[in-house]
């Protein structure tokens, strides 16, 4: 063809066009091309794997691992009519002070922080064994006071008083040594927890209680430690001894006084 000549396309035959160029929209709209996947590469629903630092998330308390220690304790349980006239002088706590259930208040005798679990048939067997031996406590309550002291309060109590309560706190601290475990070292106190200080909280006015019961038993405790408190679960319950009612024997002694005379037969009329 010459040279400067240019060839009209046929009309059967029109002339290819090239294709414009992808604007950015038609980028943006198309996006990046999604990569293959693998089966074995597929999402699964399920726990996923913990981000490196995230805390790891808590198991539920019916999952808890069994501790390897039990928190175990000897008290006096505080009748029902005397905890609630306890718990109404709780009312009147302000700040931070948390109150101890009403149904959860009673009177330590010996405290066993960390017992071994597979011990805890020979604790109550200690009570079984003790208690029933021993007469019935008359318990009367007292004024209130703190632990460890006035100045730093952290606990708020009443103090309790009964004739040979201090015998009996004693006699089942010698029979836990006994069997070759250990109790808290702190002194032998009588006293209701009321309350426990949990941060800044003013002091409660001091009061004084003319209450009392007549203590049948001591019961074996376990402790859970809670968010709201400590929960405590009976282990075992201990009667102490029953008394025994008198009753007067038979009268055997033979009478002294002379017998009746006996009275003579009718007659018959002749």
């Amino acid at each position: 063809m010459p040279k400067g000549v240019t060839r009209k396309a046929s009309p059967e035959q029109p002339a290819p066009q090239k294709a414009a160029p992808a604007g950015p929209r038609q980028e943006r709209a198309q996006g990046p091309a999604r990569p293959e996947t693998r089966p074995d590469q597929r999402s699964i629903k399920g726990p996923q794997t913990a981000r490196r630092g995230a805390r790891p998330a808590r198991p539920p308390l019916e999952e808890a691992h069994t501790p390897s220690t039990f928190r175990l304790f000897y008290a006096l349980r505080v009748p029902t009519e005397v905890a609630a006239r306890l718990a109404e002088a709780q009312r009147a706590l302000k700040g931070n002070w948390r109150s101890v259930r009403a149904d959860q208040m009673h009177v330590t005798l010996a405290y066993l922080p960390a017992a071994p679990p597979e011990r805890l048939a020979d604790l109550k067997a200690l009570g079984a064994r003790l208690i029933p031996e021993l007469a019935p406590l008359d318990v009367r309550l007292r004024g209130t006071g703190y632990f460890p002291n006035e100045g730093s309060p952290r606990v708020w109590f009443v103090k309790v008083e009964a004739e040979g309560l201090n015998e009996l706190a004693a006699a089942l601290r010698a029979g836990v040594h006994e069997l070759g475990l250990s109790t808290d070292e702190l002194a032998f106190k009588a006293h209701i927890t009321l309350a426990r200080k949990k941060g800044p909280a003013p002091r409660v006015p001091p009061q004084t209680y003319d209450l009392g019961w007549t203590a049948g038993g001591v019961t074996l405790y376990r402790s859970f430690l809670q968010k709201t408190g400590p929960i405590y679960e009976p282990q075992g319950s201990y009667r102490f001894q029953t008394p025994e009612v008198a009753t007067s024997p038979p009268d055997t002694t033979p009478s002294t006084d002379p017998p009746a005379p006996e009275s003579a037969p009718p007659q018959e009329p002749s």
